[in-house]
Order: C-alpha cells, then sequence, then structure tokens
C-alpha cells in the first residue's frame, strides 16, 4: 500500500508539556498546534454525538437531567480536544473532570427520580459535594488513577441502578408484586389491553438491553485497545514508522478509546433518556428510532411531535 514515512517530531506551539500523563502517540508529527493529531480528532465523535443528544432533548423536551448530562458529554469532547493539542494541565483539568461531572450529573438522574422534593434536595447536595471532593482532592493528589477509579465506581453505581429499575418494568416481575399492587395496576384493564401492555414492555426491554449491550461492549472494545496501546507502546510505535502513513494511525490505540467510549457514552445516555420515560409509564408516547444496530445510533422521540413534524413535511432524525 502507497505510504509516506512519519515526519520526525519537533517543538510544539503549546510546549513545555505540563499534563501529568501523557499517551503513546508521538508528540507534534503532524503539525505544531496540536501535539497528537489523532487523539485530538477522534474527540470529534463527542462533540458531533452530544450536539445529536442536545438536540433531540430540546426538540423532544426530555427531563432537563439529560439535557445538562449531554452538555457534560460535549465539554469532555472539548476539554479532551484541547487537553490532547497542548498536553497542558488545565486542559487535562477540563476532559477528566468533565468526565466526573457527566457521572455525577447521570448519578442524580437516576437516584432522584420519583423521590420526594427533600430526598432529592438531599441527593443534590451529596452529589454536588462528591463533585467537589473529587475535584479538590484530584487536583491536591494529581493521580490519574484515582480519577480512573472514581470516574468507574460512579459509572459501575449507574448503569448498575438504572439495570435494577429496568427489570422492574418486566410484565414477570410485576405479577410477582403484591396482591394490591397488582390489583391497583391492572383497574379497569382488560385482559386483550394488558396483553398489548406485556408485549409492548418486552419490547421496550428488548429494545433497552440492547442499548446496555452496545454501551458495554464499546467501553470494554476501547478500554482493552487502550490498554494494549499502554502495554506495547515502544511496540506499536516502531510499527507505526514501518508503516507510513496514513495506515500507522490504524494502531493509535487510544484514538481508539475515543471512538468506543465516546460511542458508549452516547448509548448510555439515550438509554437513560428512554428509560426515564419508561419509569414514568409513558411508553405509548415515545419510541426508539434505530435504523440498523450497525451503522447508526438510536434516538428517543415524541411520538406526537414526530406526528406533527411528518404532517408539516419535515423529517425527524
Amino acid at each position: 500500500l502507497p505510504s509516506v514515512p512519519y515526519p520526525p517530531t519537533q517543538d510544539g506551539y503549546w510546549n513545555p508539556v505540563t499534563a501529568t500523563i501523557n499517551w503513546c502517540e508521538e508528540d507534534y508529527y503532524a503539525s505544531i498546534y496540536s501535539a497528537e493529531i489523532v487523539n485530538t480528532l477522534t474527540n470529534l465523535v463527542f462533540i458531533c454525538l452530544a450536539y445529536k443528544g442536545i438536540r433531540n432533548c430540546i426538540q423532544h423536551g426530555h427531563d432537563p437531567e439529560f439535557l445538562a448530562a449531554f452538555f457534560s458529554y460535549l465539554f469532555i469532547g472539548i476539554g479532551s480536544f484541547f487537553f490532547h493539542s497542548s498536553l497542558k494541565y488545565s486542559m487535562q483539568l477540563l476532559d477528566e473532570l468533565s468526565m466526573i461531572y457527566l457521572t455525577c450529573t447521570t448519578f442524580f438522574a437516576v437516584f432522584a427520580f420519583n423521590k420526594s422534593t427533600f430526598i432529592r434536595l438531599c441527593i443534590f447536595v451529596f452529589t454536588v459535594s462528591l463533585a467537589a471532593f473529587i475535584t479538590g482532592y484530584y487536583h491536591y493528589l494529581k493521580d490519574p488513577v484515582f480519577h480512573q477509579n472514581m470516574f468507574a465506581l460512579l459509572a459501575i453505581l449507574v448503569v448498575s441502578r438504572g439495570i435494577y429499575d429496568m427489570e422492574q418494568l418486566r410484565p414477570s416481575r410485576r405479577r410477582r408484586r403484591s396482591a394490591d399492587a397488582l390489583k391497583e395496576s391492572t383497574a379497569n384493564v382488560d385482559e386483550k389491553e394488558q396483553a398489548r401492555r406485556d408485549a409492548r414492555d418486552l419490547r421496550m426491554l428488548n429494545t433497552m438491553w440492547w442499548m446496555v449491550i452496545c454501551g458495554f461492549l464499546s467501553v470494554i472494545i476501547g478500554f482493552f485497545i487502550w490498554n494494549l496501546d499502554n502495554i506495547y507502546c515502544s511496540t506499536l510505535r516502531r510499527w507505526r514508522r514501518e508503516i507510513g502513513l496514513p495506515w500507522g494511525i490504524v494502531l493509535e490505540g487510544h484514538g481508539w478509546w475515543h471512538l468506543f467510549t465516546g460511542l458508549g457514552a452516547y448509548y448510555n445516555l439515550t438509554w437513560g433518556v428512554y428509560l426515564r420515560y419508561c419509569l414514568k409509564g409513558m411508553q405509548d408516547e415515545v419510541e426508539v428510532v434505530w435504523p440498523s444496530l450497525f451503522t447508526s445510533v438510536p434516538v428517543v422521540i415524541r411520538k406526537s411531535k414526530a406526528k406533527g413534524e411528518v404532517a408539516n413535511g419535515h423529517k425527524v432524525d
């Protein structure tokens, strides 16, 4: 295959490097204005999908917690873009703390849902205090491992609680509730209507499980590739220079981490939006538009909004 040799590294516009962590991609080989060009540009997946999510939240009136979450997701992409461009510590904080704030936002959205005003206030204060503690302690430690552990812990808590709440919607689980609760939930509902609701909820759960699986696999694949990048960095650098450009870009493991985790985070946020409607009993008012599992990403739309736009000659995306 035709290729061109990697140019030598050069002094960068943003020198000196002040970040506490650096990556396997060689610095300033493509441009003096971008320390790590592949790691920089792969953040566009965050920015593009964040725009899609923010637009969808505004267009269809999703709960404000998820609009805030998509803005946090956007700041991850912007922060990481400037961090990998400059390798400055201030930009590193913008990148990494945005990840913490995203998980804190979703933590509040999941654990404060359907609680009393007082409990919601308590959870809000706790979440803000936790975010402030992580921010201050991480700035003091300057240890990326602490940040990574806290992010992983919060993400696991949020996803685990979301899966628990989601499975409570399964028809077989509803039938195992107390007789009074079951009687109340099925009052004035004939057998045909109940069968329709059960079939609807099973389809809904199947769709949500696909979102969870796609999000989980995306993160796991990205994490695996990134670890290969860390472990075999010297070998990968040698291979990249032997292969040349543009093919050596395929061996930039941290760039793949950005692509896969950006996609995984979008799946998880969209899952959260849809789950919220289902927990509210609004399954019949919304739908997931997901034309292809492999060539598109899901969006949640209100059926009434979609019908109105189609009637006015507008396409829902």
